[in-house]
């Protein structure tokens, strides 16, 4: 079976990038032997439409299971005609969550985990953020997504987070801000170079 992680770098010790659109590599390991192979994402920076830019460089590549933090309505259509069963909600390294998939730990969805729009670009270079923005799964009522033909509507039901959900959710913004926060500290000292 061979199985797509999305990962932050080439390896099986690599983190699992929770965004399936913009993550940084696809790990695509052979669940019998453990082989990899890791693609760079073509659209780690797209501007827009990175989740079906994603999807359509994975599409053909034999996988049978995709294993990644979240996906948007856009992507999951591609990847289910393409026959990819999807696991979300998962983080740990990529050799962790295969082996927690092999075990029947990690079962696949059938519904988005993020809007249709998630931001622009990660921030590497003259980009304005890493995508992120500040998302937030949880809404105050049911929000239904909408894509153009031939695929069909998707409705992502309102859930009310758990303390620790809220909890890791705020963690890993702030992260995020911190690193934004790098990046625009980085960029405003090569313009000060720059003018020099």
């Amino acid at each position: 079976m061979k199985i797509c992680v999305t990962a932050t770098d080439r390896s099986l010790d690599a983190s699992v990038d929770p965004f399936f659109g913009r993550c940084r590599y696809f790990v695509i390991v052979d669940s019998e032997t453990m082989e990899f192979e890791a693609l760079e994402n073509p659209a780690v920076s797209a501007p827009g439409g990175a989740g079906i830019q994603a999807a359509q460089a994975i599409a053909n590549k034999g996988i049978d299971v995709l294993l990644t933090g979240d996906i948007g309505p856009n992507a999951l259509p591609i990847l289910s005609a393409a026959g990819i069963k999807v696991v979300t909600g998962i983080s740990g390294t990529v050799k962790n969550v295969i082996d927690q998939y092999k075990k029947g730990a990690l079962k696949p969805t059938t519904v988005p985990t993020m809007p249709t729009y998630f931001g622009m670009g990660r921030g590497r270079g003259r980009g304005m953020g890493r995508g992120r923005g500040l998302w937030c799964r949880w809404y105050p009522h049911p929000v239904s997504y909408y894509m153009p033909e031939p695929y069909i509507p998707y409705e992502v039901p309102y859930t009310e987070p758990s303390r620790e959900e809220e909890i890791v959710h705020l963690e890993e913004m702030l992260e995020s801000l911190g690193d934004e926060l790098k990046d625009v500290k980085e960029r405003l000292k090569e313009l000060s170079k720059e003018a020099k």
